[in-house]
């Protein structure tokens, strides 16, 4: 257990707390394995590659990445008044969500579950 004041142990968090732009999209409705797909294509690009990456990228997920990029860079400049010209993707990745049950009737009466998945998905910038 941490020792102090409960206020010491907040301003202790805090101050090892994330202050890179980041943008976070829960609950999108492709699964983790599909976003990959289209988050490894952009890791470690900058900005302007990665939005013509993602204007171009066939995949569904390409399209809700591309929100949540330009999400990330509205965040860098308005809340950490950076320059959109110098940011790069640092840290992108797609957690695993909840999963929808549903039910398919198939032959003899038997029933077949779909899995619809969902996922978490988090784009984190920093400055060159």
């Amino acid at each position: 257990m941490a020792k102090g004041h409960r206020s010491q142990i907040k301003r202790e968090r805090n101050a090892q707390k994330d202050t890179r732009p980041s943008a976070k999209l829960s609950y999108a409705r492709v699964s983790v394995q599909k976003a990959c797909f289209v988050l490894d294509a952009i890791r470690g690009k900058d900005v302007q590659t990665a939005l013509a990456i993602l204007a171009y990228n066939p995949r569904y997920a390409s399209s809700l990445i591309e929100k949540l990029l330009k999400s990330a860079v509205a965040n860098a400049e308005n809340n950490n008044g950076l320059d959109a010209q110098n940011l790069y993707i640092a840290e992108c990745y797609a957690n695993k969500g909840p999963t929808m049950k549903r039910i398919r009737p198939r032959a003899q009466g038997r029933a077949y579950r779909i899995e619809k998945r969902m996922s978490h998905i988090t784009i984190v910038l920093d400055e060159r």
